[in-house]
């Protein structure tokens, strides 16, 4: 007999055609069912799903998370999304597209605040717990039955009926016996849906998807696969990883393994984090190097109480730019040591940013840190004495602005820009832009 059981009350169901404890319809059956511990787990629309949870005027309305004429999509709704809305889209494409939709600025503490929620129930049921951003994650549940007397495949359905109900909002589910499939898997059944694919239907399962299905190959990467002939994944098959790797790199022996529904990867709690950054679209076009400066201040300020937040450093600064017509500048230092200062991280970019200064209007900038690592103390510039004691007052106004507010404490560059500049749209809502 399949394995069966409730989606709603994760009862065993037989061969039932409802569930004999809740009357449901909704039934997960799969032959390995039991055997499977991967699991993939994705909010549904999260910043929309956390809006309309807090605002019931708009919970049966397009929604999109953005917001400022000249700023991008962060996030829409399902119901958005029907009308062609989607993720890292410009504003005024998305309203045109869909012009009955609620615009809703956002709010990163927010997200923040019931992603870690929703972390904490996840890690309630093993400590392997890989984040991928603030409202996703793998999860390795092997073990773990004799620990809750459950399957993993159980304690996922319960996990799913804790979160809506603690949090207010859905996931998605996909299990499988690897983090490829489980990550595939849940994409299959969205919203509040639960998918499994096990090692007897993955391969056919794959066989007639285009290269393009796969998580991670990007529309560059797919187009150059086809015109090597390889539109589809059974035509990956074909062709022998050393073939592939003679082609495409590491990146070719890669997609080799995964086209076989291989993948050894483990799930990893403590999955580095490759970077932090903030960047805002300017209402305007921007050319002025001073005006520039400013909002220069204003992303290093957001880049830097993110990076202490979570404790991190980098030795690479980068200063992003995009110009009046959407070409992406990027420029990078290297720095002798990490630094997570605003301060150190303005002083680093701003040459950079002069450099680029020749009249040229921007529309948008950004400043990260990357190549990360544990601070080791405030970097001083030899050739600025002042940056020292800079670094002192930054520390402080830092413990200021904990205890008193964000407003506590404002340097001159800030003061000048709440005076009287428009404020602008900071578009880098928590985590990579996905279309969850």
């Amino acid at each position: 007999m399949i394995t069966g059981l409730c989606r709603d009350c994760a009862a065993r169901a037989g061969d039932k055609p409802r569930c004999v404890s809740c009357g449901s319809s909704r039934l997960l059956r799969h032959q390995e069912l039991e055997m499977l511990s991967i699991a993939h787990v994705d909010c549904d629309a999260f910043y929309c799903s956390i809006e309309k949870r807090d605002d019931p005027d708009i919970r049966d309305k397009p929604v999109i998370v953005g917001g400022g004429k000249r700023g991008v999509v962060s996030a829409a709704c399902y119901h958005a999304r029907i009308y062609g809305v989607r993720s890292a889209m410009p504003m005024f494409k998305a309203l045109k597209l869909c012009p009955e939709a609620v615009v809703v600025r956002g709010s990163m503490d927010k997200y923040a605040r019931e992603g870690r929620r929703i972390r904490a129930h996840m890690q309630a049921l093993t400590p392997l717990v890989e984040p991928l951003s603030i409202d996703e994650a793998f999860l390795d549940l092997t073990g773990t039955q004799r620990l809750h007397g459950k399957s993993p495949a159980e304690s996922l359905i319960n996990l799913q009926k804790t979160i809506l109900e603690d949090v207010g909002v859905t996931v998605s589910v996909g299990l499988s016996y690897n983090k490829f499939l489980a990550k595939t898997a849940s994409d299959l059944d969205k919203p509040h849906g639960f998918a499994v694919l096990g090692q007897a239907d993955a391969l056919e399962f794959l066989a007639d998807k285009s290269v393009g299905f796969i998580y991670g190959i990007g529309p560059s990467f797919a187009a150059k696969l086809e015109k090597g002939g390889l539109r589809t994944i059974a035509d990956v098959r074909k062709v022998s990883d050393k073939e592939m790797a003679r082609r495409y790199g590491d990146h070719g022996l890669h997609l080799a393994r995964l086209a076989r529904a291989e993948d050894y990867r483990r799930v990893n709690p403590n999955h580095d984090r490759k970077s932090v950054s903030a960047e805002t679209t300017f209402f305007d076009d921007i050319s002025d190097l001073e005006t520039l400066k400013d909002k220069l201040w204003q992303v290093c300020l957001k880049t830097a109480d993110r990076s202490k937040a979570k404790d991190l450093a980098g030795r690479v600064v980068t200063l992003k730019l995009k110009t009046a017509r959407f070409k992406s500048i990027t420029r990078r230092r290297t720095l002798q040591q990490p630094v997570q200062l605003a301060d150190t991280i303005f002083h680093a970019l701003e040459p950079l940013l002069e450099a680029e200064a020749d009249g040229t209007a921007y529309r948008l900038i950004g400043a990260g840190i990357s190549d990360l690592s544990t601070p080791i103390g405030d970097s001083a510039d030899l050739l600025d004495p002042k940056a020292a004691k800079r670094g002192i007052a930054e520390r402080a106004s830092d413990k200021a602005r904990a205890k008193f507010g964000s407003d506590a404490i404002t340097t001159g560059r800030g003061l000048r820009l709440k005076q009287g500049k428009k404020a602008s749209h900071i578009t880098d809502l928590p985590g990579r832009i996905k279309p969850d």
